[in-house]
């Protein structure tokens, strides 16, 4: 089985690059000179990511992708393939956040979620997948969110798909064993990202840097490790909760971990 290898001259395929999280994984991994194409749906956004990551020495394709289409995914596997002759790594990272309250909730609100969060992730896996073990080297890497371990008030479209996606890459994962094609997932708290720009947040759930997120992506393509959660009290959040999911609940309620959005004043629950 091949040893875990640099990004150095690997091809990496990005989901959701043009900001956040995506973003700032293609600029790290450009400053280790990996081979990137570049997807996410504004291609104006994405030609500035890919100018930073060229600055950078990085080599770097721009392919326009709504992940929710299987045809637009196929051909931005395609193209990395036809460009490169190979597929290394799989970093997805486009999301939606869709909230609704229980007593609100409809079928089309989890339909949006799930279509971006679970199904996206999903195409660009099954498409990546036979290049990886023809090759019998290649890493998925998924960035889920730890609302996945913890489902928070309000959250249940969003959570919903992020637990089925981190669901299949765990069983996934020991599916691939022993055939060189290793998956990691991401489970990040709050992260400061355009995605939830108007979510204001208790300081002890601060949100942290997307660059935070893409250095824990770039070393777990050195480890691959099976999950990754981050930032440290996330991990500690996760390990109470594992004890006692009603001691995790009153931490939730007691410290608003859910949030406030902008509009919204605090205590008020959207229904």
């Amino acid at each position: 089985m091949p040893s875990p290898q640099p990004p150095t001259g690997r091809t990496c395929i990005v989901t959701g690059a043009s900001s956040g999280i995506g973003r700032a994984t293609a600029i790290a991994l450009a400053e280790k000179s990996a081979h990137l194409c570049l997807a996410a749906r504004n291609e104006a956004a994405l030609e500035e990511v890919a100018a930073l990551c060229r600055a950078a020495g990085a080599e770097a394709l721009v392919q326009p992708t709504d992940v929710t289409s299987r045809a637009e995914v196929d051909r931005l596997i395609q193209a990395a393939f036809d460009h490169w002759g190979r597929i290394d790594v799989l970093v997805a990272c486009a999301g939606a956040y869709v909230r609704a309250h229980a007593m609100a909730l409809t079928v089309e609100d989890l339909e949006r979620s799930l279509a971006v969060n679970f199904y996206g992730t999903v195409y660009c896996m099954l498409a990546a997948l036979p290049h990886m073990l023809r090759q019998r080297d290649g890493h998925l890497i998924l960035v889920t969110s730890m609302d996945a371990k913890k489902g928070l008030p309000l959250d249940g479209p969003y959570v919903a798909a992020k637990a089925a996606a981190s669901g299949l890459a765990e069983c996934m994962r020991q599916d691939l064993h022993g055939t060189g094609v290793h998956i990691t997932t991401v489970f990040p708290a709050r992260v400061d990202t355009p995605l939830i720009g108007s979510l204001r947040v208790p300081a002890v759930s601060a949100k942290i840097p997307p660059e935070a997120v893409a250095a824990a992506i770039v070393k777990a393509l050195r480890n691959r490790p099976p999950e990754v959660i981050l930032p440290f009290q996330a991990r500690l959040f996760h390990y109470v909760n594992t004890c006692s999911p009603r001691l995790g609940d009153w931490f939730v309620r007691v410290l608003h971990l859910e949030g406030w959005e902008d509009g919204v004043p605090e205590g008020v629950t959207r229904l």
